[in-house]
């Protein structure tokens, strides 16, 4: 997924923020450790290479004294799936947290890229070069070495800790349904603190743009709007054609706005976006926490592109196919109509509106899949506080707010059946330079994961010391 939502800003040179600074901390060197070796395994959908990392990294917890019995590489769908179990001694205070990632990322080619390998790890000018190093393989090795710095220290949790990292969130999302259904008797956990969300961003010019804890995540659907004709002989057109019949409902869906809602993490977004941004943006921040009934603001803020999707539900036509035949009227016409729909609204009730937009029984509208309604998880005072401690371990001066992803990762399935998950991840970036995930020369700060380690080191200790 698009891991962050972070803001808008003219490219300027890099400031110094993003050069590293010479540690002696040596699991800031485990880290890099792990992410050089995890992102010259090439776990892209196909290669069959996430069993090996996910076996690689079961070496790690194992070495660090975590029973084998506790240890489970879990092979499905031509990947696998990684779960360790670090238990609390004697009788735990409360369930298990997990801590969630994904092995996988996308497909990158060498031919894309400006200098690099993508799977071949680089180090320069301040940065790590390569596929995942910030979507998400830097979560993954910034959560290993914590978990490894705790034990190693003689922390001892006082619940379970529960490491579960998937390998197919880029993809079909499988692990994670999974993990919620399936082995949920593995993963029956309080909440989820998921490394693939969340993080912080800054100008160029080193300015605090914020971190962002992301409690909740819009639903990805799919559906199908479908038109059928008799046709004929295109030499002999008709009023009834299959494929202006699907243009005119799709030039209806284009014009639609869906109702604005506001609701607990956006409220909190907003309120903390509008203490920074200045001009119209920030009058219509103000004006829609004034007033939430106010569409007219709430337009104000989709029409920036940096805000889309934050406001409502939206709708857009992604696929088109129509016709069988250069000489041969259409039969035949569809597209795909994919939706980011706000948490707690059901897919069904959308493609309800969907069939309301088209206003046309001749368009059949029909979902392309079954994915349940996405949930907010609540803004927990413990684990606001502790991830704003985190934070501000290195940037006390940072701005840090909730936040809705108009995306989705693997928190989806658990928050379905009940089980909040908070995006709550340290690393950074400098806006809009390093904004690069799923792109050409993905990179990040080699500074931005020393912080990411000390970062989960102190929200573990919180949360389960």
């Amino acid at each position: 997924m698009l891991k962050r939502h972070l803001f808008k800003l003219v490219l300027l040179a890099v400031p110094a923020i993003a050069q590293a600074t010479p540690q002696n901390d040596p699991w800031h060197a485990k880290a890099r450790a792990l992410l050089e070796h995890a992102v010259n395994v090439p776990t892209v959908a196909g290669r069959g290479r996430v069993p090996e990392l996910a076996a690689y990294l079961a070496d790690q917890y194992r070495a660090a004294g975590i029973p084998d019995a506790d240890i489970k590489v879990i092979p499905y769908e031509k990947t696998a799936a990684l779960i360790v179990r670090w238990r609390a001694p004697g009788t735990p205070a409360a369930k298990p947290i997990m801590v969630m990632a994904h092995m996988d990322v996308v497909e990158a080619r060498r031919e894309d890229w400006s200098e690099t390998d993508p799977f071949a790890f680089t180090e320069k000018g301040g940065y790590y070069y390569g596929r995942g190093t910030s979507d998400i393989k830097q979560g993954i090795a910034a959560t290993t070495a914590a978990v490894l710095k705790l034990k190693a220290s003689g922390f001892q949790p006082k619940r379970d800790i529960i490491v579960f990292y998937t390998g197919d969130e880029e993809t079909t999302g499988i692990g994670a349904e999974l993990g919620a259904t399936k082995w949920h008797d593995l993963l029956d956990v309080e909440y989820g603190l998921n490394a693939d969300g969340g993080g912080g961003g800054f100008a160029p010019d080193g300015r605090a743009l914020g971190f962002t804890l992301q409690s909740a995540e819009k639903t990805i659907a799919d559906y199908t709007l479908t038109t059928r004709n008799r046709g004929g002989h295109s030499s002999k057109p008709r009023a009834d054609n299959a494929i202006y019949q699907l243009a005119n409902a799709l030039q209806r869906l284009q014009t639609h706005r869906f109702q604005p809602v506001m609701n607990e993490t956006t409220r909190a977004y907003f309120a903390g976006r509008e203490k920074t941004e200045s001009g119209a943006l920030g009058k219509a921040m103000r004006a829609w926490l004034r007033n939430p009934a106010d569409d007219g603001a709430a337009d104000a803020i989709e029409f920036d592109e940096g805000e889309v999707g934050m406001t409502r539900t939206t709708c857009v036509a992604t696929l088109l196919s129509g016709g069988h035949a250069d000489n041969a009227l259409p039969q035949t016409a569809t597209a795909n109509v994919n939706c980011r729909i706000m948490p707690g609204v059901s897919p069904d009730a959308v493609k309800a509106e969907l069939e309301k937009i088209v206003a046309d029984r001749g368009v059949v509208v029909t979902r392309a899949d079954k994915n349940a309604a996405s949930l907010a998880s609540p803004l927990r005072a413990d684990i606001v506080d502790a991830f704003t401690g985190a934070v501000r371990l290195h940037h006390p001066k940072s701005p840090v707010f909730p936040e809705m992803s108009t995306g989705a990762s693997d928190a989806r399935p658990f928050r379905v059946i009940g089980i909040p998950v908070y995006g709550v991840d340290g690393s950074w970036g400098i806006v809009p330079t390093d904004m690069r995930a799923h792109g050409r020369d993905e990179r990040l700060p080699v500074k931005a994961l020393d912080d990411d380690v000390d970062h989960w080191v102190y929200l573990l200790d919180r949360l389960a010391g």
